[in-house]
């Protein structure tokens, strides 16, 4: 079986969980979820390299000239995306990365690499979506309604994954992600080496 990680797509709309998804999952140290650049402020108790690469929207723009990024988009007026270098050299050790990304670099991503899993993950409705993120307490409500404006735009782009989660109870939701790894462990494809020892070795 190949000894490369995996190419794992991310997303959801903002206030479905997806960061409290991936703290948990992250427990598990076969996974790595690759640090996006962005030229968003930082969030009280965000940490550059850490939570985000903090870029100036100049510094970005230049990087984007260098085709630094394995996909970029722009997202409620900042930009995001992802180093090429925050991913290769991982998968090639071996390590699951995931990219915690939106629709629009998502779609980029799946164009780039066809063998990414690409996984969505829902809200149960869009009224518990609001009032997740009106718990937050960090953002106005004009900034909310941003969002969920937003949410309802991404959420048709769920039928281009290959797995939607909805993230209704965060323990059932990290076991539907881990379920979803472990079938797709369980592919032909992915089993096809076996296999063939299990014929050679009889």
């Amino acid at each position: 079986m190949t000894n490369e990680g995996r190419l794992i797509i991310f997303s959801a709309p903002s206030g479905c969980g997806k960061g409290t998804m991936l703290a948990e999952i992250l427990k598990d140290d076969h996974f790595y979820c690759s640090v996006s650049a962005t030229t968003r402020q930082p969030r009280e108790g965000e940490v550059d390299g850490v939570n985000y690469h903090f870029l100036t929207t100049e510094s970005f723009k230049q990087k984007i000239d260098e085709d630094a990024f394995l996909e970029y988009a722009r997202y409620c007026d900042n930009y995001y995306g992802t180093l090429t270098s925050e991913v290769d050299n991982r998968l090639k050790a071996g390590i699951n990365v995931i990219l915690e990304i939106e629709v629009q670099g998502a779609m980029k991503v799946m164009e780039k690499r066809h063998d990414a899993l690409s996984v969505f993950i829902a809200p149960p409705s869009v009224g518990e979506l609001r009032r997740r993120l009106n718990k937050r307490g960090t953002e106005t409500q004009e900034v909310i309604d941003k969002r969920v404006r937003a949410a309802l735009d991404e959420l048709p782009y769920a039928a281009n994954y290959d797995y939607i989660i909805v993230n209704d109870a965060l323990e059932d939701a990290v076991d539907d992600f881990f379920a979803v790894i472990r079938a797709e462990q369980l592919k032909k494809n992915v089993q096809r080496k076996f296999i063939d020892e299990v014929i050679e070795n009889a």
